[in-house]
């Protein structure tokens, strides 16, 4: 039989508790990925900027 100073496994670990450690990570991540989401397209938009300021007005002077 089991003792009850015996540490469990996750085999035998109650399916309660599994529920409630589940969410927070998820939450984690998916703000991990909004947050590397965002910040790659303000780079991107950043890298545009950039560019167009750069050129300026000589984008208009280039030959065909």
């Amino acid at each position: 039989m089991s003792d009850a100073n015996e540490p469990q496994s996750p085999q035998n670990a109650p399916r309660g508790s599994e529920r409630g450690s589940g969410s927070d990570p998820m939450k984690a991540k998916r703000g991990r990925n909004i947050a590397l989401a965002l910040g790659l397209v303000g780079f991107a938009v950043l890298v545009f900027l950039v560019t167009v300021v750069r050129l300026g007005a000589n984008i208009l002077d280039r030959p065909l």
